[in-house]
């Protein structure tokens, strides 16, 4: 069996993931969305995929990464994607809850949609509603973080004091949207928690303790093992199945006031920092439970 792995940048996960795979006797190879591409010149759709044969599809694929562009560009990736899926081959997670993570608009609306406790949360595309957002927000003191639609890691996350007159940048540098949230400071010093879940359970956890309020690994975090609470846990699971998804990495952080909010859901999550400091192999258990729905299709 022949598994592609869609991924721009291989790196640690991929061969992590390649590993688990051959120790299931299963080759993973490394496939760019980029290079495949739609055939719909005949009576049936053929989706090229580097190393399989035309009309060749594979039973599942392992999506580990889809790469930024243009609105076109981003759209014929999830296309194919969808394609696929629609043509019998198991994505991995599932295009849908790709879509869901990806778009922080719709991961906020789902979780609050579900009951699960997430940030105060505004979206908007002009410069105007932004400033009665801001004046809003001035009464109960505030802070705003705004976050780039589809960013990841931490970047391009700044904070906006509800009562200054801190610049914000025009719509052409955020990509015409606003995604707001409110700033959450954390109970002690600044951390929060990372919860990976796999086909609903909760594999691992850390603590991220971050030298200012951006707490990603990425960011320079320390990563440090924890026992999660109930809480956490409950909080975790429900997120997960708000965004009806195979696996992910739940932010979760505690409020100076003791509650828990799920700060985003990540759907292609990144575990080097977790596998640091846990004995659980995560890629592993990814393998192990992308085999069992294979298998049972």
């Amino acid at each position: 069996m022949r598994v592609p792995i869609f991924t721009d940048d291989a790196g640690w996960h991929g061969e992590q993931l390649k590993l688990a795979f051959a120790e299931r006797g299963v080759e993973a190879i490394f496939v760019s969305l980029q290079s495949c591409s739609l055939d719909m010149s005949g009576t049936q759709a053929v989706v090229e995929i580097p190393g399989f044969e035309y009309g060749q599809l594979p039973k599942a694929v392992f999506v580990r990464g889809i790469a930024g562009g243009t609105l076109q560009q981003v759209i014929t990736r999830l296309n194919i994607l969808h394609i696929l899926s629609m043509l019998g081959v198991r994505i991995y997670n599932d295009v849908k809850a790709i879509e869901r993570t990806v778009d922080k608009t719709m991961t906020s609306f789902l979780l609050l949609h579900h009951g699960v406790s997430t940030p105060a949360t505004w979206v908007c595309e002009s410069r105007a509603q932004l400033a009665q957002i801001r004046l809003k927000t001035e009464k109960s003191k505030q802070q705003l973080v705004l976050k780039p639609l589809f960013g990841s890691q931490g970047q391009g996350v700044r904070k906006l004091l509800a009562d200054d007159a801190t610049p914000v940048p025009m719509q052409q540098f955020v990509d015409g949207v606003y995604y707001l949230q409110q700033l959450i400071h954390s109970a002690e010093a600044p951390h929060d928690y990372r919860v990976f879940v796999i086909a609903g359970q909760i594999v691992a956890t850390m603590k991220r303790v971050g030298h200012d309020w951006v707490n990603n690994v990425a960011a320079g975090a320390r990563c440090e093992a924890v026992e999660p609470n109930v809480i956490l846990n409950q909080l975790a699971l429900q997120a997960a199945n708000a965004l009806e998804i195979d696996y992910c990495g739940v932010d979760i952080i505690q409020a100076v006031g003791g509650e828990y909010l799920v700060l985003e859901v990540n759907s292609i999550p990144a575990w080097k920092g977790l596998q640091s400091v846990t004995d659980v192999n995560i890629a592993k258990l990814l393998v192990d439970d992308f085999m069992s729905k294979v298998n049972t299709n």
